[in-house]
């Protein structure tokens, strides 16, 4: 399922910034594969002296320091009934002033100083980053709490950011990829915080409120969900200072509501029709929590079914051999509260229910045969020799630190991961299918009725 996209405002950038990303970007490449593996796993596991944990990771091979920031469960899992969105547009404002400096100041400060500061919102987490280069870390620092402790929440940035989350709301209306996703929510997730879309709808979106914003802020951002990582040309003293800094002003406990777990039905299906030149078709199944055993397996079966795209057994027998759509795919999606397996296609409406038919046939004999040892060791090289890549720059490192401190996953996994992976058997997939893609699809359509 798509995620939706925060529409938040677009900042332009100076020629300070632009010089400054051009340095450190050219001094990045110059750095070997070996060199960004090692800056990836030599990972200090730290508590600062106000008691925030964090993991570090020092790296002076360039002048820049990233910083990657979640508050878990603070998402739109959060929002309040009747205000879907609240999250997302809060999301948007906390850069836009903070303290004494108002929308302009607070950006003309960023820009100045080629300083990167950004929140968003997905449905279970609010997320932050900052990006600045070392000799001016002191200022990120500063706005950073500024944003996070002190926003303005001006009445003129908030509906300047409504308005422009409002428009890409009604861009959405007519398109079909885009009630795909709507519907797919309300369709897998019935009932619960998930059918909510995270940008909220036409209807929420008025109604949020300056109170609205700030009772979320206060709830939400707290220093007992935080999970931080920072990487880059600081040392484990200066970090320390930096996240006392940065965090220590929040509140120490949040107040979260108690979001409840749920299985997501089998064998139901929505129907939406479209006078659209393309039918979309999501399907979705129960998938598997993080910490379930066979998740890593179900990872490896996804990608030889349909996640591993040119490679994969839906896109050959789906596009290659029938030429039924452009794309085809399916995901595995560990959701705080609703694990799910899911997947679709976007085909020519004459074309759709012989490609549903298709992809359930490929899930069918998936189930009964599982995949050949020639399909497992490719899974197997590409996911072991791609891994690396999400490691090749400071942002990444920091973005997938703060993931595996979100999935309770220790930081010897980077290094324990390839083995894991290897002493996967095809034996293991077929367990694995037939626990998972047994189950009736759920579908949801959006375009002109199956025929």
């Amino acid at each position: 399922m798509a995620k939706a996209t925060k529409t938040s405002t677009t900042k332009t950038k100076t020629a300070s910034l632009l010089l400054a990303l051009t340095l450190v970007i050219t001094m990045a490449l110059s750095l070997t594969e070996p060199q960004r593996a090692e800056a990836a796993v030599n990972v200090q596991e730290r508590t600062s002296p106000g008691g925030i944990a964090y993991w570090l990771v020092e790296d002076d091979t360039i002048p820049l320091v990233a910083a990657r920031f979640v508050f878990e469960g603070a998402g739109a899992v959060q929002d309040p009934e009747g205000r879907a969105g609240t999250a997302n547009l809060l999301s948007g404002l906390l850069d836009e002033g903070a303290g004494e400096y108002d929308s302009i100041a607070f950006q003309t400060l960023l820009e100045d100083n080629a300083i990167r500061l950004g929140f968003d919102a997905s449905h279970d987490n609010f997320s932050g980053e900052l990006t600045v280069l070392s000799d001016t870390i002191e200022l990120g620092t500063e706005l950073l709490a500024l944003a996070l402790t002190q926003p303005r929440l001006d009445e003129d940035a908030i509906e300047r950011t409504r308005g422009q989350i409002m428009a890409g709301l009604r861009r959405d209306l007519n398109d079909p990829e885009s009630i795909a996703s709507r519907l797919s929510s309300e369709t897998f997730f019935d009932g619960h915080p998930y059918a909510r879309q995270s940008n909220g709808s036409l209807e929420s979106v008025p109604d949020i409120t300056r109170d609205d914003l700030l009772a979320h802020h206060t709830a939400t951002l707290a220093q007992d969900i935080i999970r931080v990582a920072i990487v880059g040309d600081i040392s484990a003293e200066a970090a320390d200072t930096f996240v006392d800094n940065a965090f220590g002003g929040l509140r120490a406990q949040a107040d979260l509501a108690s979001i409840p777990n749920m299985t997501i039905p089998t064998g139901v299906q929505t129907q939406e029709t479209q006078d659209v030149a393309q039918t979309v078709i999501r399907f979705a199944i129960p998938g598997l929590a993080r910490d379930d055993d066979d998740f890593l397996t179900a990872f490896v079966m996804n990608h030889i079914l349909g996640g591993g795209t040119f490679s994969s057994r839906m896109f050959k027998e789906v596009r290659q051999d029938r030429g039924l759509t452009y794309s085809v795919f399916t995901y595995l999606s560990a959701r705080d509260h609703a694990p799910i397996f899911g997947g679709g296609a976007s085909t020519r409406p004459e074309r759709a229910q012989e490609t549903l038919d298709v992809m359930r046939a490929v899930i069918a004999e998936f189930v009964e045969n599982g995949p050949t040892e020639e399909e497992l060791q490719q899974a197997k090289d590409f996911l072991i020799g791609s891994y690396p890549l999400r490691f090749d720059s400071s942002q990444k490192i920091a973005q997938q630190l703060v993931g595996m401190q979100l999935e309770r996953i220790p930081a010897s996994y980077m290094i324990e991961r390839a083995d894991l992976i290897r002493a996967i058997t095809v034996d293991d997939i077929r367990r694995v299918a037939d626990r998972i893609l047994k189950a009736p699809l759920s579908l949801v359509i959006v375009g002109q009725p199956l025929s």
